[in-house]
């Protein structure tokens, strides 16, 4: 997604060339490729799907939205299989039109969970909550913090179910580091992405994540939270942002890597 403005052959390529061993795909372009044929095209060329992204938006109280949600999401388990990754991404997703009942909608999230985590299972794949910040809460996702993350979790196993750690959505909580020990304690912590905060904020806010360094957020103490929780996976950058995508796609990626090693892994 960072530079979802390359198709993905020459996303692939650009990785190859970069020395990315890995790349987080999205559903929506590896569908329009085909899923099979993504599969084979990152195999061959040597790289790892670290995760995809993304499932989950299991909220709705009328039972036929739901039956599509979760059948959505058993494909998504499918598709994460069939690509070689272990992990799909949940965006858990917001309030129902016209409901203010944020406990009903996490619990009808646990519902749901408890059907999708045993099919994931299956197909060895885990399932990744990953909070938002709160001003998604009322549109995207009603998971909020980690700890609300790892209390839905919890309630299954951990190679069903566990947590994406995102410096973006997290950085602000001073509750977080804990929480992060508490899921490496339990082998919860699937994925960890990193993306800067920078402000002022877009209009529609979906598209502000700042590129590393941009920002305020201290990657180095959050790398050594989430190394010190035992977590030893890929690390994913993840920017939605309208003007890395403006950008040639290959500058974006060269950009982001030497960003990535001068603040994240520094």
């Amino acid at each position: 997604m960072t530079v979802r403005q390359l198709s993905l052959p020459d996303l692939v390529a650009a990785c190859v060339d970069l020395g990315v061993p890995g790349v987080g795909l999205w559903r929506e372009p590896v569908r329009s490729y085909g899923v099979e044929a993504a599969a084979e095209l990152v195999r061959d060329a040597g790289l790892t799907v670290t995760t995809l992204c993304r499932g989950g938006f299991l909220t709705a109280t009328d039972p036929r939205e739901r039956a599509a949600a979760i059948a959505d999401n058993r494909r998504a388990v499918e598709e994460a299989a069939a690509l070689g990754t272990r992990v799909l991404v949940l965006v858990s997703g917001g309030l129902p039109a016209g409901s203010k009942d944020l406990h009903g909608a996490r619990e009808r999230i646990a519902d749901a969970l408890a059907d999708l985590g045993p099919y994931a299972e299956q197909h060895g794949v885990r399932l990744a909550i990953e909070p938002l910040h709160p001003m998604f809460a009322s549109d995207r996702c009603v998971v909020s913090t980690l700890a609300q993350a790892l209390d839905l979790a919890e309630r299954f196993p951990a190679h069903q179910v566990g947590v994406t750690v995102d410096t973006y959505h997290l950085w602000w909580d001073d509750t977080a580091p804990a929480q992060i020990a508490r899921a490496g304690a339990q082998h919860r912590i699937h994925t960890f992405q990193v993306a800067d905060w920078t402000t002022p904020l877009p209009a529609g806010v979906l598209n502000g994540r700042g590129q590393l360094g941009d920002g305020v957020i201290d990657f180095r103490t959050w790398t050594h939270h989430v190394a010190s929780a035992g977590y030893t996976g890929p690390i994913e950058v993840e920017l939605f942002n309208e003007t890395l995508w403006s950008r040639n796609g290959r500058e974006v990626l060269r950009e982001t890597a030497e960003r990535f090693v001068a603040h994240v892994l520094a």
